[in-house]
């Protein structure tokens, strides 16, 4: 039994080495991407039946002129990108494969200006430059895959069965889900703050943002298990971070990129 998981723990070494993110993280990329993009496009449709729309075009064209600027200078492989704003009191917004990007009205009261909501927009964009659905995705995917070999190996009922069936379930939630899922987080916040900068957001303000949402916890859930950092974790992270994307902002504004989004 041993020589065996050792074999299956060895292949899956390998999978997960078989990619590498934009920051030089390893990552398991088992997904097509044309078929990564048909599901996101598909979610994002069925989204908007769902969810309320805000049509308002002060709003609309607003978030559009933040997204538009960030989008410009992430050199994504995605032609065409779309821009929905739902009526949602959630301080929320996501962006899927394919370009989709959501961002909930609530998100407004605590993102006060451009700067602080290109910080989120950033961030979200960010997820799906680095592939992080489909390697959130390929992860599930392999963790089913183990708990079929374990069982196929040996008596799933026996003591040791149950044993190896609770590591790969909630032992694999907390000790590679979660995990993965607050790196992509970071790797996120990183590349996010570099984008916001690049398009002449100042990069500083995601601080801020992050202080306004401290305001309104909501009952975090413990940082350990929670895919998303408490928020003095972020803000020292970003703190981190600025050092790179200060430079990239001067250089933003030195070519004349001054976003001028007002709602």
């Amino acid at each position: 039994m041993l020589k065996k998981l050792i074999v299956i723990g060895t292949t899956v070494f390998m999978l997960i080495s078989c990619a590498i993110s934009p920051t030089g993280r390893n990552q398991l990329n088992l997904i097509d991407t044309a078929e990564l993009n048909d599901m996101g496009n598909q979610a994002f449709e069925t989204l908007k039946k769902e969810k309320a729309i805000d049509k308002r075009r002060p709003i609309n064209d607003y978030v559009n002129c933040v997204a538009n600027a960030i989008i410009r200078v992430s050199q994504s492989s995605v032609k065409q990108w779309n821009v929905v704003v739902f009526l949602d009191e959630s301080a929320n917004a996501f962006a899927l494969p394919g370009g989709k990007v959501g961002v909930h009205t609530g998100l407004l009261k605590f993102a006060t200006n451009q700067h602080q909501l290109a910080a989120v927009i950033g961030h979200e964009i960010a997820h799906v430059l680095a592939n992080h659905s489909n390697e959130r995705m390929s992860q599930e995917l392999l963790l089913e895959q183990g708990k079929v070999l374990v069982q196929a190996l040996g008596d799933a009922g026996s003591p040791i069965g149950n044993e190896l069936m609770q590591v790969l379930g909630l032992g694999a939630e907390v000790g590679i889900i979660l995990p993965y899922s607050r790196a992509h987080e970071s790797e996120a916040d990183q590349m996010g703050l570099d984008l916001m900068a690049k398009a002449g957001f100042d990069p500083r303000e995601s601080i801020t943002l992050w202080q306004n949402m401290s305001q309104d916890e909501g009952g975090q859930p413990p940082e350990f298990f929670s895919t998303h950092p408490a928020h003095e974790t972020r803000i020292a992270r970003l703190k981190q971070f600025m050092g790179k994307a200060m430079p990239f902002y001067q250089q933003a504004k030195a070519q004349g990129k001054q976003p001028d989004c007002r709602l």
